[in-house]
């Protein structure tokens, strides 16, 4: 659920509920952090079990007000911060029961590791079987939209990370992705500190292709780090093309569709973008 949907929703009180991650977003209509905090946590205060990422920053440091919840961690037993999933020589262990080993995952990236910790250690709260759950994680193929594999063409992998509608969750996809990258960026910008994204850029792109009205802005910050290797392109088609035109003569790996932004200045919503990426990059195969 969004932080929108909680609080229309007041009364909704779910058995399980999980916190995957906190960073700022929707400050324009919540205000301040604490606020947006604040909504989220309503959910969890209401449901029987919480489910909460230990490997979140900010999730972390608020230990103290969730002494009966389930933690998750990629980084082992000893860095839960209380009872919970976590990944021990490569297998998700809970309640020192080994359930499934993580190589079984089909999706890239640390965070959609924490992902499958959150999503075994709710199963198991909810009572289903660990035969279930070891099935259900080798034959899920992925969520769209989110590092979502389109194809591979001319040995380049196109990715549609469309969700990724702010810098953090941004920066979290292209640090999944194998460098070089060719990074379609832009859209509807939000508030937030780019820092860490323009980082990662400056590490893992080979090129950055910029479209929507945040295009001229992004430029500007990617100039000021230093970076120099952005292009203007405006619209998704001329993207799509002008990063298959790139691939080979920058040796890309990947091209990346991750946004760090909202989609409505070309778009009614993120699927509507991740759609047209699919289908222009779809009929780059034969």
């Amino acid at each position: 659920l969004s932080s929108y949907q909680i609080e229309a929703s007041p009364t909704i009180a779910p058995k399980i509920a999980v916190w995957t991650t906190f960073t700022p977003d929707h400050l324009s209509r919540h205000y301040t952090l604490e606020n947006y905090y604040s909504i989220k946590a309503h959910l969890l205060n209401q449901a029987q079990y919480q489910v909460m990422n230990g490997d979140d920053p900010y999730l972390r440091q608020t230990v103290d007000r969730w002494q009966n919840a389930y933690w998750t961690s990629v980084a082992g037993k000893a860095n839960l911060p209380g009872r919970g999933a976590y990944l021990e020589n490569g297998w998700v262990v809970f309640q020192d029961e080994a359930i499934v080993p993580v190589s079984d995952l089909r999706m890239v990236g640390a965070h959609n590791q924490q992902n499958l910790l959150m999503a075994v250690l709710t199963a198991r709260l909810a009572d289903i079987d660990k035969a279930a759950i070891a099935e259900a994680v080798r034959t899920f193929p992925g969520v769209a939209h989110r590092l979502e594999h389109i194809c591979t063409w001319n040995d380049i992998d196109f990715i549609n990370d469309s969700k990724a509608t702010n810098y953090d969750a941004a920066q979290v996809g292209l640090s999944s992705v194998e460098a070089p990258v060719i990074l379609i960026a832009g859209g509807d910008a939000k508030t937030g500190d780019d820092t860490g994204w323009i980082e990662t850029i400056h590490a893992k792109a080979a090129k950055v292709l910029l479209i929507g009205d945040a295009a001229t802005r992004f430029t500007q910050r990617l100039q000021e780090s230093g970076y120099v290797e952005s292009e203007v392109v405006e619209t998704m088609d001329r993207a799509v093309s002008r990063a298959a035109e790139l691939g080979r003569a920058v040796n890309a790996k990947v091209v990346l569709l991750s946004p760090a932004c909202a989609s409505f200045d070309q778009y009614a919503n993120f699927e509507q973008r991740g759609d047209h990426f699919r289908q222009l990059c779809q009929e780059l195969v034969p």
